[in-house]
Formats: C-alpha cells, structure tokens, sequence
C-alpha cells in the first residue's frame, strides 16, 4: 500500500523489488474524460522500463498460462523502428515460452506512392504488391536474425491505418496477446491525454492483453 502518484510510488516498487513485469488493467477512457484525466495505464507503460502487460477492458478473462484451451498466437506488431527490433526478441521468446506461434506483422499507410503520370488500377494494384512482397522479406529477416523460433511463424503485411489494422488482425487470428514495442518520449506526460495514440488506441480496444516493451 502506497500513497501519492501513482506512477512515482510504482516507480519506486520497480527499481526496489527489479520487477521485470508489470501488469495492469485500464477503464480505456475515451473523449473529453481522457484529455482531462489521461490514463493511469498508458502513464505507466511510457515510463516503465520494464515489460508492462495490459489488459482491456475488452480483453478475454481467460489466461493462457492456466487455461486448458491450445494457446492461440502471439502477435508482434512493428514498424521496423528501433524500438520494435527492441522488442522482438522478447516477443520470439516468450512465444517459445509458451508453446506459441508468432505472427508479425507491418501495416503499410493506405496511400501507395506510384510513378508520377497517368497509372490504372492495375499499377496500383501491382505498387501494392510490389510493397507487400519487399516488406513481408523484411520481416522474414528479422526473423532470421534472431533466435531460433519452436513453431514456423507466420508474417503478414496489411494496409491501413496501424491501431485498425493490428486490432483486425489479433481479432482475425484470435491472438492471445499483442506485442509492442514503445518509443521513448521527451513527452510523455502529455502522450498519457492524447486520444490518438496508435498503443493506447491499440490497448482499450484489443480482445487480448497487450505486452508493451520500451526501447
């Protein structure tokens, strides 16, 4: 039991026990209620520089670790940035940990640059191929650079914006938990009141908990 901010006394509880963990549970408030309030859980992900593990309001009640139900995928979402390959090496760990297959995945923004002129939908359709195939190789790259994975993954590139599109895939692949990587931020304070936020758009409106890492 503490008392004053939460986020300071947590702190403390981190650097004094070495947690490597942290698990939390957020209201994923939304609107005017999260510009003025912000959010204890994204406040505490920013920070943390250990793994936090967060769960939704939407996410399922049911743990891998003691269901008896065959443990579903983990899915890793990068954006190729520092921070992701940061976190992928948890995320090929803990899925080996567990016994399950790792889906990665990179959301490609929906606007596809081609030549400039005159194109027909046939050249965009073959600009986003083209995009699809260069990007799924990079993801199987970074597989290969890393540690050896128990179960064949799997690698997907999707167009759109990212927090809809990792949100539709976990939902798709009934994914038992999303992995994150997370930016440091000279702004943190503020990024806990921002409603755009692609992580916590990410984690008050994911079917699962979602385990962010910071770089």
């Amino acid at each position: 039991m503490r008392q004053g901010e939460v986020w300071e006394e947590l702190d403390k509880v981190i650097k004094q026990e070495q947690v490597d963990l942290v698990v939390i549970g957020t209201h994923g408030r939304v609107g005017i209620r999260k510009l003025i309030l912000g959010s204890a859980a994204e406040q505490i992900f920013r920070h943390a520089d250990c793994m936090v593990l967060t769960v939704g309001p939407g996410a399922s009640p049911e743990a891998p670790i003691d269901s008896h139900r065959s443990i579903r995928p983990f899915l890793f979402a990068t954006d190729f940035g520092v921070a992701s390959l940061h976190a992928l090496p948890f995320a090929m760990s803990s899925a080996n940990r567990f016994g399950a297959k790792l889906a990665l995945l990179y959301v490609v923004p929906e606007v596809v640059t081609v030549h400039d002129g005159w194109c027909t939908a046939s050249d965009v359709i073959r600009a986003r191929e083209d995009i699809r195939r260069a990007n799924l190789h990079r993801l199987e790259e970074l597989l290969s650079q890393n540690i050896e994975l128990k179960i064949t993954p799997e690698c997907c590139v999707e167009f759109g914006e990212p927090d809809e599109m990792i949100l539709r895939t976990a939902a798709s692949s009934k994914a038992d938990v999303i992995i994150m990587g997370l930016h440091r931020s000279a702004h943190i304070g503020t990024a806990s009141h921002m409603p755009w936020a692609t992580a916590y758009n990410v984690v008050r409106r994911a079917n699962c908990s979602v385990l962010t890492v910071r770089s």
